[in-house]
């Protein structure tokens, strides 16, 4: 079956559902917005996340993830845009024309504007490299939600003594889930030299700062875990269930295989503040961009690319390649990384590498000091710093790559700093 709409967006996730409301609720349902979903449920990544941080329902109350999951959908479908679940995208057959799977079949569907809301997703253990067997007992993060919040699994089925590799934000939330099921959780472990302690779980679990998981033990069921210090000294954790969580990488597939072009740094596709791509009548948002951001940033993101996108289907034109913009020293990756036209997001998100207490950030190109500022407190690895991008109206567009990079304040030395 062959059909055509306006606008085509791929994920209902918190960036692709913000996106689509804004846009049918345009010029009085004047657009056709169709929202494909692979999943059997839309909402996305809310959906599994049983605890508060959501905003508030009305009234003050707070939103956990299924209820900001389902306002999400309902404010989509009450625009008048379509949301089809159990539908995947599997390749294109054409510029702004996708093939599609869905319950009733093979489709094709052709679009003026294509929006890639596919998500990110966590690395599993495979790709992470740690040697060892395949026993039961070691998860992702999702797969611990699904099992405990939409399965119920609880008690010794799930475990009864736990580590947590990582010590982000969403690790403190597998503390959480694995406590509520009624695991010991007795230890996480994190490569970085220190913890932040404003997402700690009440009370922390033993934290191994500086130190990594080398080898999972175990045949049928996990036994331990071997860690290692940066010191070299090694030690074994006895464990029957490991949670990897954290490093977060775009679902990118379908960018690859559309040849839109990826950033190099956040291995998402590469897109300009107004969140477009180098491919014509393509949009990219949300956590595809970049690995992971809040629910709230994400859906910030599509209603912000829904009004480029409104400005596309009334007829603006699509901008050339650009000037990349790139991150170099103990920056990991900036999101948005073109500047095309002049039009900027009203900020740009910057990733460390490592902790940076009180970094200068410079923005320059090629010799040009585009903007230079202290930031104070520390910059965390798994918490992205919003910087106001207001200079890429300084940019040249003859003039070479954009550097963001981050250093020490010339008047600190080390050992202040530290």
């Amino acid at each position: 079956m062959n059909r055509a709409v306006d606008v085509l967006v791929v994920g209902a996730g918190p960036a692709g559902l913000a996106a689509a409301a804004r846009l049918a609720a345009a010029g009085g349902g004047r657009y056709r917005v169709e929202v494909l979903e692979r999943e059997q449920a839309a909402g996305g990544a809310p959906r599994h996340c049983a605890h508060g941080g959501f905003g508030a329902a009305g009234r003050g109350r707070p939103l956990d993830g299924p209820g900001f999951a389902r306002r999400s959908v309902r404010e989509a479908v009450k625009a008048g845009a379509t949301v089809r679940t159990g539908v995947t995208a599997t390749g294109w057959a054409g510029p702004l024309t996708l093939e599609v799977t869905a319950p009733t079949g093979l489709e094709t569907l052709s679009a003026r504007v294509v929006i890639l809301a596919t998500g990110a997703r966590e690395r599993p253990r495979s790709a992470r490299l740690v040697p060892g067997t395949r026993p039961a007992g070691v998860l992702t993060t999702g797969e611990l939600q699904h099992s405990v919040h939409l399965y119920g699994v609880r008690g010794e089925r799930l475990g009864r003594r736990a580590v947590v590799i990582g010590a982000e934000p969403v690790s403190h939330h597998a503390v959480g889930a694995l406590r509520r099921a009624g695991v010991d959780v007795v230890a996480m472990v994190t490569e970085q030299p220190r913890g932040p302690r404003r997402f700690a779980t009440v009370p922390p679990p033993p934290l191994l700062a500086g130190t990594r998981v080398t080898e999972l033990l175990g045949r049928g069921r996990l036994a331990g875990v071997v860690v290692s210090g940066h010191d070299g000294r090694t030690g074994t954790v006895r464990c029957d269930t490991a949670v990897f969580t954290g490093d977060w990488i775009p679902d990118n597939e379908l960018s690859r295989s559309g040849g839109v072009a990826l950033d190099g740094g956040t291995q998402g596709p590469a897109v300009d503040g107004a969140y477009r791509t180098a491919s014509a009548g393509v949009f990219a948002v949300g956590n595809v961009l970049r690995g992971v951001e809040s629910a709230g940033a994400a859906a910030a993101e599509g209603r912000a690319a829904a009004d480029a996108v409104l400005r596309h289907l009334a007829g603006g034109p699509w901008p050339g390649p650009g000037v990349p913009v790139v991150a170099e020293g103990p920056l990991r990756w900036v999101a948005p990384n073109r500047v095309t036209d002049g039009t900027g997001a009203g900020s740009l998100l910057i990733r460390a590498r490592d902790p940076l207490v009180r970094p200068v950030v410079s923005v320059t190109q090629g010799d040009r000091l585009l903007r230079r500022e202290l930031v104070e407190g520390t910059v965390w690895p798994h918490r992205s710093l919003r910087w106001a991008a207001g200079w890429v109206r300084e940019v040249d567009p003859a003039g070479g790559p954009v550097t963001v990079t981050a250093g020490a304040a010339p008047w600190e030395t080390p050992r202040e700093r530290s």
